[in-house]
């Protein structure tokens, strides 16, 4: 994977979930309904503690971003990939038994595409050794 494809990834999935993670936090009701997800009012503040955790993915990413731009940045960038891969894979793996019994609304199923993508893409570079031949 070439250095400014890899550089791009981690600003996109960064901002993504940091943005994302913040809006959980400061507007739980509000994120809800722009992801089309309805959500009883005294589930809000469970709502705003997951925001912090989606924050938390949000920078590992864009830490990553940041550490691409350091010398000798490979084993780090390896270790962002595999725990921030770990993190989405079990998000999505949760989410979608719990769509499919219809205890979650069909709407967390971008959630899962958007995780799990991000989980198969790190997985298989990790795997393959894409991140050792960025440049």
């Amino acid at each position: 994977m070439r250095r400014p494809v890899l550089f791009a990834y981690q600003l996109v999935t960064g901002l993504s979930d940091t943005l994302t993670g913040i809006a959980l936090c400061a507007a739980p009701a509000f994120t809800l309904r722009m992801m089309g997800v309805r959500a009883p009012a005294d589930a809000l503040p469970y709502i705003s503690y997951i925001g912090a955790f989606v924050l938390s993915v949000g920078l590992a990413c864009l830490y990553g971003a940041r550490i691409l731009q350091l010398p000798s940045s490979l084993e780090r960038i390896e270790t962002v990939w595999f725990l921030t891969a770990l993190t989405r894979a079990a998000v999505a793996l949760y989410l979608l038994p719990e769509i499919s019994i219809g205890n979650l609304q069909p709407a967390w199923l971008s959630v899962v595409v958007f995780d799990g993508t991000c989980a198969v893409i790190q997985a298989v570079g990790l795997r393959r050794g894409w991140l050792r031949d960025a440049r």
